[in-house]
């Protein structure tokens, strides 16, 4: 069984200065990467589906960039570009993992044959999160986390791992409100279980726009519209990062309140969610969309 836990960080001030370089080299080579794999697809794709071969030169094909290629020039930049020796092997190894998902899923798509829209190119403060993929569990005590090439870091630890996990891999995120670390937990002692579903006992849910949930049995449970209730101060925040000055620091500071608005909002919304399906009767259920 592996589950997600969420923690809020308490950096110093380096040490959130460190998290902001960290995550801004970090989408620069995501660009740099993400540009090679445009350039290798547009040197060997050809709008034309057939020529003469005696009239049209035929280059030879381009190697395809591909995670592993990718991965093995990461020596080469930290000797290109020394500043990079700050940021831990392993986290800038996940970089071409992530080009390499984005870019496949838009040319052949995911496992369900659904193809993803064309990668775009991360500006400034778009790239946010970053991985440690291996873990070592005595770098968690308390209310204190080991992360490597930053430090020790506080963390709120609102709720203990439960017993038998063990930590597989750590990001950490910046949001509006500050930094995040997610711990991914695996317990293999504990099996997944299905569940046994009665066919003479399925309720049919129906998400609407009036009323949030309506049932087949009749329940209804009324949408809290969360959006519309923030709706007034959203404007209002909007507001004052029109009217500043692009590039200025009450721009910034403008923008920072803005995006603690919006994930007030889904916040409250997914705290609805979540104590809506705990506290539901109708489960197991099948949905209808």
């Amino acid at each position: 069984m592996r589950i997600s836990y969420q923690y809020p960080l308490k950096p110093t001030k380096e040490q959130a200065l460190h998290i902001d370089k960290t995550l801004d080299m970090l989408r620069c080579q995501y660009n740099y990467q993400l540009a090679q794999r445009f350039d290798w697809y547009e040197q060997n794709r050809c709008s034309v589906d057939r020529c003469s071969l005696v009239v049209c030169h035929i280059p030879e094909l381009r190697d395809k960039p591909n995670r592993f290629s990718q991965q093995a020039t990461l020596t080469q930049l930290k000797k290109d570009r020394p500043w990079y020796k700050s940021i831990h092997s392993q986290t800038l190894q996940e970089v071409p993992k992530k080009v390499e998902i984005a870019f496949d899923r838009w040319l052949k798509g995911d496992s369900n044959g659904k193809r993803s829209g064309k990668p775009r190119f991360k500006g400034k403060g778009q790239y946010k999160t970053f991985t440690y993929p291996q873990f070592k569990k005595e770098h968690f005590t308390k209310d204190k986390i080991t992360l490597s090439k930053i430090g020790t870091v506080k963390v709120i630890v609102h709720r203990p791992i439960p017993d038998g996990f063990d930590i597989k891999t750590v990001s950490v995120t910046k949001k509006a409100d500050g930094y995040y670390v997610t711990l991914s937990l695996e317990d293999k002692t504990v099996p997944t279980i299905k569940t046994d579903l009665d066919i003479n006992n399925i309720v049919g849910i129906d998400v609407g726009l009036i009323d949030f949930i309506v049932t087949s049995d009749g329940d209804r449970i009324a949408a809290p519209k969360f959006l519309r209730k923030a709706e007034r101060k959203l404007k209002l925040a909007q507001r004052k990062v029109s009217r500043r000055k692009k590039g200025s620091n009450r721009r910034k500071k403008a923008i920072q309140q803005l995006g603690k608005q919006h994930k007030k909002v889904a916040d409250t919304r997914k705290d609805f969610h979540y104590k809506t399906a705990n506290n539901c009767d109708f489960t197991p259920c099948m949905t209808k969309f």
